[in-house]
């Protein structure tokens, strides 16, 4: 099973965003060391005091010049504000500063109504399916050259390399997305931290729409990876103590109380009224965490649990660990878990 990162620049306590920034280089730099496949950045507006990834082809500029070979990409660019001719020319770029390493992982979501009014972003759009499904199409034919002869846009081209353009993932948390990227026959990640209990309804989705021809960039066979909040320490119980920031950040999202600052491992666990459970090394066949813990020989039985129920080889991991120090141990010892080491 192969391992993957995506991180959302959070920024720690007492920081700023350019602490937040040279954290996400260190960790994009240590997870190349460690064997990870790739590293993919978030896009967030209007949280710039928590969370300070609101541009990923900015940031990927700088994770192109620290690093040699690991994968790099969005997770996501959100496709429902921007142009997608914008977008292709910022990932042909990209492209061109690490050539054959881009990934270009297109979402969709929306922020308050005032972040969208900020991004002149449409909130009514009358068939929102259909739309991303255009503009994902829009953003592969400009990497790609693709636009016939007649077509009006057939002229422009964008920039890149000789081992590009950047490889196109539609990213996910509803079966919706599974069957736009199935049509398209592009790569997909679901995520499964956000709705995990449509992870297998996504993917039977991706799978059962998967057309090898449904656009210029199509694969031969459908191709996914499975995001998960996932957290290892030395010891069962120590992750799940790692675990109690996400926990609390969902118990305050579901009121609707997010508040300015990722908890502590402290201020979660009273928050919570205790540590979290650790996360059984077997679990249900109906269940599915929105975030996971364990010591390494429990994360990686787990992982590999959560892998196989969707039919993937690749896990990509999110967590909300508030220390640096901490998450960078955690990247470690999930590395370690797999075995990621001995592939480096």
């Amino acid at each position: 099973m192969d391992l993957s990162i995506v991180d959302l620049s959070p920024v720690p306590r007492g920081g700023t965003a350019a602490d937040a920034y040279a954290n996400t280089v260190e960790a994009a730099v240590r997870a190349e060391r460690l064997g990870y496949s790739r590293f993919w950045v978030a896009e967030h507006h209007g949280m710039g005091d928590r969370l300070a990834g609101t541009t990923p082809e900015v940031l990927l500029g700088r994770l192109a010049g620290a690093t040699e070979s690991i994968r790099i990409g969005s997770g996501a660019v959100l496709l429902n504000h921007y142009s997608p001719f914008k977008v292709a020319e910022s990932f042909g770029v990209l492209d061109g500063l690490a050539p054959g390493r881009v990934d270009l992982g297109m979402g969709r979501a929306n922020g308050s109504p005032a972040a969208d009014r900020a991004l002149g972003t449409d909130r009514g759009v009358e068939n929102p399916d259909e739309n991303h499904r255009e503009r994902i199409t829009a953003v592969v034919n400009h990497l790609r050259d693709a636009y016939p002869a007649d077509h009006p846009y057939s002229d422009l081209s964008v920039p890149g390399s000789d081992a590009g353009p950047a490889t196109p993932w539609v990213l996910g948390s509803s079966p919706a997305s599974g069957a736009i990227a199935g049509e398209l026959g592009l790569r997909y990640c679901f995520a499964g931290f956000i709705r995990p209990g449509f992870a297998e309804r996504a993917f039977a989705e991706y799978r059962e729409s998967f057309d090898p021809d449904g656009s210029p960039a199509s694969l031969d066979e459908p191709r996914g990876t499975v995001a998960v909040n996932a957290v290892a320490a030395e010891t069962d119980e120590a992750a799940a103590r790692r675990r109690a920031p996400a926990e609390a950040t969902f118990r305050r999202m579901r009121r609707g109380e997010l508040g300015d600052e990722t908890p502590t491992v402290e201020e979660a666990i009273a928050e919570l009224g205790g540590a979290p459970d650790p996360t059984p090394a077997t679990l249900d066949p109906d269940e599915w965490p929105r975030s996971i813990s364990g010591g390494p020989e429990t994360i990686a039985g787990v992982l590999e649990q959560l892998a196989d129920r969707v039919g993937v080889d690749e896990v990509m991991i999110q967590h909300t660990v508030p220390d640096h120090g901490d998450a960078l141990e955690s990247h470690a010892l999930l590395a370690e878990a797999t075995d990621l080491d001995s592939r480096a």
